[in-house]
């Protein structure tokens, strides 16, 4: 028995054998501090050169609007509420100091009653963050000024469509859905540009609204671009169900391969699935906007919009690689 066990023990167990000496442990490699200095205006130059290109045209300057805009928004409630508490406590002893002193006492409040100085800090890095989101916002409507002039070329390819409805790129005419669709976007994108138009050249006082007038102005231009969002999200279903009742002859129509329907099938539903978060995000804070008391938090706010900032410019850096 005990020959048995010895033989079964020799058997080869797959471990590696160990070494009869300790390998000597490596060396660390130096931080290349040197390279990366040497490295850094050939960096920074080609980190220029491609926002360069990502602000060559009206909607990549948007799409870097939208993301400073509302990443800046968010930083600047996220600094706000970190330092809530901190001044919460100084409020506190504020007035516990000033309830224990007679009524007739004067307070004298100096720098050193006030909060430390890295949370006067912090609030003025915050108070400059908000500045900057507000300037951006300004921006994008400003850009925006000129969208009623994209939306006539628009509604021009959409009457086209109606009097040549077999000129699609399947050569099937439009479904009377899809029809409706895009008439119902284009009316909304209408009032919606219009409106938005409309109170923000009143503010500037080349229009004449009262304010109140540019109140609802502005808040009706929100209710028609929640109505607009709405519907993108509907249209998005509606096209996933279009698209998953294909037949395979449809799929590899003009004699595509394999390679070739799987590479589309991935693209087409990488860009629905971006699409649909960003409507998702949006619809929410469209609803915001169109309620006079608002809906969500600052900070919800500065959230959810950096969704589709985010997605936006990393496909903008994407698009325009060198």
């Amino acid at each position: 028995m005990s020959n048995d066990v010895t033989a079964l023990t020799d058997l080869p167990t797959g471990d590696p054998v160990p070494s009869s000496a300790p390998s000597p442990a490596p060396k660390p490699k130096p931080f290349p501090l040197r390279e990366l200095l040497a490295a850094t205006p050939s960096n920074i130059d080609a980190f220029l050169a491609h926002l360069q290109r990502c602000l060559s045209t009206p909607s990549g300057i948007d799409t870097v609007l939208l993301f400073v805009c509302y990443t800046s928004r968010l930083s600047a409630a996220v600094l706000t509420t970190l330092v809530q508490p901190a001044i919460q406590r100084s409020a506190d002893r504020f007035i516990a100091l000033a309830n224990a002193l007679p009524p007739s006492t004067t307070l004298i409040f100096s720098a050193k009653a006030l909060p430390s100085s890295s949370v006067a800090l912090v609030l003025e890095l915050s108070k400059r963050l908000r500045a900057l989101s507000g300037l951006t916002s300004e921006a994008r409507t400003i850009l925006r000024l000129w969208g009623l002039l994209g939306m006539y070329f628009w509604a021009r390819r959409l009457v086209l469509k109606l009097r040549n409805p077999t000129a699609q790129a399947d050569g099937k005419p439009e479904s009377k859905l899809d029809t409706t669709i895009a008439w119902t976007q284009l009316t909304t994108c209408i009032i919606f540009q219009a409106l938005e138009n409309a109170a923000y050249l009143s503010s500037k006082g080349i229009f004449g609204m009262s304010p109140k007038a540019q109140g609802k102005a502005a808040i009706w231009s929100a209710r028609f671009w929640g109505s607009f969002v709405g519907i993108e999200l509907i249209r998005l279903y509606y096209d996933s169900v279009k698209r998953g009742r294909r037949t395979r002859s449809e799929k590899f129509a003009g004699g595509k391969t394999v390679a070739v329907v799987e590479s589309e099938e991935r693209d087409w539903n990488d860009n629905w699935r971006k699409s649909v978060v960003r409507n998702l995000a949006w619809a929410p804070l469209t609803l915001h906007w169109s309620l006079p008391q608002g809906l969500v938090s600052e900070m919800a706010v500065g959230a959810l919009a950096s969704i589709p900032g985010v997605i936006q410019m990393r496909d903008l850096w994407r698009n325009t690689a060198a």
